[in-house]
C-alpha cells in the first residue's frame, strides 16, 4: 500500500470518528434527554397544531402521533398568541409531559407584535416546560415578510435552550394550492408532510424518547 493512499485512509477514518463524535454531541446536548416526565406526548401551539384546514383527526399531531406509535395531546388553539400560550402554560405543565411540541409565533406576526416579546415569549415557556422535565421541539414559523426575519431568532433560542428545533413549519408548502387550504392554513396533505418531516426529526430519539418515560412511570 502506498504511503499517499494510507495517508488518505487515515484522513478519512479521522473525518468519519470527528463527524460520529460531533453528531452524537449535537444529537444529545438537549435538555431533558431522555426526559424525566412521565406524562403525554403533547403538542402545544394555534390553528396550525388544532388542524385548521383539514377534517378531523387529520392534524398534524394525531397523524405523527400514528407515526411514531404515541399518543399525541393536541392542545392547539386557533387565534392563539405567545402571549395566550404563556397564559395556557399551567394547563400544559399539570400533564407533566415527556414531550412537548411547541409550535406559535405566527399570530404574533399577523397581529404586528413586537419581535422581541414573541421570542421573549417563546423562552419563557421553554424555560417552564424544562421544569417539569420535559423534552421540547421547537417548530419555526416564517414570518409574514419577503424575507424570513424570524430563522435566525428561532434558530438562537432554539441553541440557547438546547431544544431540538425544526425550522420553518410550512417550508416546502406555502403558496402551492395542493398543499394549503388557505393562504395560511394547510389542507390534510398539508399536514401529513409536516407529520412525515417531524417523523424523520423525532425517530432517531424515540428510543430515548419513549423508554426513559416508561420507566419512570412504572417507577410511580
Amino acid at each position: 500500500m502506498g504511503t499517499k493512499r494510507l495517508i488518505w485512509i487515515v484522513a478519512a477514518l479521522l473525518a468519519v470518528i470527528v463527524a460520529l463524535l460531533w453528531w452524537r454531541r449535537e444529537r444529545t446536548d438537549y435538555v431533558n434527554l431522555p426526559p424525566t416526565a412521565s406524562g403525554p406526548w403533547v403538542a402545544f401551539g394555534d390553528s396550525l397544531t388544532e388542524g385548521y384546514g383539514a377534517s378531523s383527526g387529520h392534524d398534524y399531531p394525531t397523524l405523527l402521533g400514528q407515526r411514531l406509535g404515541v399518543s399525541i395531546v393536541n392542545m392547539g388553539r386557533s387565534g392563539d398568541t405567545t402571549a395566550g400560550g404563556l397564559k395556557r402554560l399551567e394547563e400544559l405543565a399539570r400533564l407533566h409531559p415527556r414531550v412537548v411540541l411547541l409550535c406559535l409565533g405566527g399570530n404574533d406576526g399577523l397581529n404586528r407584535e413586537p419581535g422581541t416579546q414573541t421570542f421573549a415569549n417563546l423562552a419563557a415557556m421553554i424555560d417552564r416546560i424544562h421544569q417539569e422535565g420535559s423534552f421540547v421541539v421547537l417548530i419555526g414559523i416564517r414570518s409574514v415578510s419577503l424575507r424570513d426575519r424570524n430563522e435566525k431568532y428561532f434558530k438562537k433560542l432554539a441553541r440557547d435552550k438546547r431544544v431540538l428545533y425544526v425550522p420553518d413549519m410550512l417550508k416546502g408548502l406555502a403558496f402551492k394550492p395542493v398543499y394549503m387550504s388557505d393562504a395560511i392554513h394547510p389542507n390534510e396533505e398539508g399536514y401529513r408532510r409536516i407529520a412525515e418531516r417531524l417523523e424523520k426529526v423525532l425517530k432517531p430519539l424515540l428510543p430515548e424518547l419513549i423508554n426513559q418515560a416508561a420507566s419512570s412511570g412504572a417507577a410511580n
